[in-house]
């Protein structure tokens, strides 16, 4: 046991109160109040005008913020700290709070953990309404990428490449980036006909939708057609079985020229699954929702081989929560 490790008391009921603190987190950023502080300093009072609640309940919550160190306090106005401002504020490039939504989103299922291990199953249906579940979880995924798409798409070098499928891509951060890095390289992101909306919207948005295209799909069960040589699989394994798992790369290595590159993004567990951290507590998460799980370079590894993938190895990158990227030639 290492010394992060260790317990006490005071660890103890700090982690099982910590749902407290992602709370208070999850209401700043569904009243906006972070938005609506912008640049200015303002008092509860005034804030409570713009956003119709009450001074009594607003003052409460713009104070644990402060000690949160989220915002600051004169004793008269709050404002935002220099991170608030860069993360939490809407108009801002850096914006991330989309992602909270999704996690708010999440709150209800987590109550059910005990019954979910029980029965080894999910327990938890939608309750926020699939349309707001859906959008929270897409531009929360774009929040997600945008962190580390720039860095990854300067990491894996594709020179030589001309088409690169994005399978689940989602959004399509990580193909606008490969493409801005590549400036001959087109790409195609293959996922659910919901998300082709927020695909082309975000590809006009970075001025590259002449070199991006859409192909709707359910890639567990519809065939991936044409050919490329090049493809990127990144946070999708973890939704899906192992037997899946196994399918899903075998399929995508035959839509892949001879030499083709096959690139899987995830976060990875060690060889006897008990860690690091945020990989264990993410099988919780998919146990929850689906039937997937984290799974470890050598789970995968071993995938890859199977479908006849060679050369395979572990790029230098770490992203957070313990993403790394296994690539290996077709």
């Amino acid at each position: 046991m290492t010394k992060e490790q260790e317990w006490n008391i005071g660890r103890l009921l700090s982690t099982s109160s910590g749902y407290w603190r992602s709370s208070t987190v999850h209401a700043a950023v569904k009243l906006e109040i972070f938005t609506v502080l912008g640049q200015k300093r303002r008092t509860s009072a005034e804030i409570g005008e713009e956003i119709n609640a009450s001074e009594r309940g607003l003052a409460i919550l713009l104070n644990g913020l402060t000690a949160m160190g989220l915002l600051e306090h004169d004793g008269s106005c709050y404002q935002n700290t220099d991170f608030s401002l860069s993360c939490l504020v809407k108009d801002r490039p850096g914006y991330i709070g989309y992602i909270i939504i999704h996690h708010f989103h999440l709150v209800d299922a987590w109550a059910k953990l005990d019954k979910a291990v029980v029965r080894g199953t999910p327990v938890q249906k939608r309750s926020h309404g699939e349309e707001v579940e859906r959008e929270s979880f897409q531009m929360g995924m774009f929040n997600l990428a945008m962190a580390i798409a720039p860095s990854i798409a300067a990491t894996v070098k594709l020179e030589g490449k001309r088409h690169l499928l994005d399978l689940g891509g989602g959004p399509g951060t990580h193909a606008i980036h490969f493409c801005l890095e590549n400036p001959k390289l087109r790409a195609t992101i293959y996922d659910r006909k919901t998300t082709e909306p927020f695909a082309r919207n975000t590809a006009e948005r970075f001025g590259v939708a002449d070199r991006i295209s859409f192909v709707a799909g359910d890639f567990n069960t519809d065939p991936i057609e044409g050919k490329y040589d090049v493809a990127w699989l990144s946070q999708i394994l973890h939704s899906n079985t192992p037997e899946e798992c196994e399918s899903l790369i075998n399929k995508t290595v035959q839509a892949l020229e001879p030499g083709g590159l096959i690139l899987i993004h995830d976060f990875f567990l060690n060889d006897t699954l008990d860690g690091p951290l945020f990989p264990a507590l993410f099988s919780l998460n998919m146990l929850l929702h689906n039937h997937g799980r984290s799974y470890s370079e050598k789970e995968v590894s071993g995938m890859m081989s199977k479908a006849g993938v060679g050369n395979i190895l572990r790029l230098e990158f770490q992203g957070p929560n313990d993403s790394a990227i296994l690539c290996g030639t077709a």
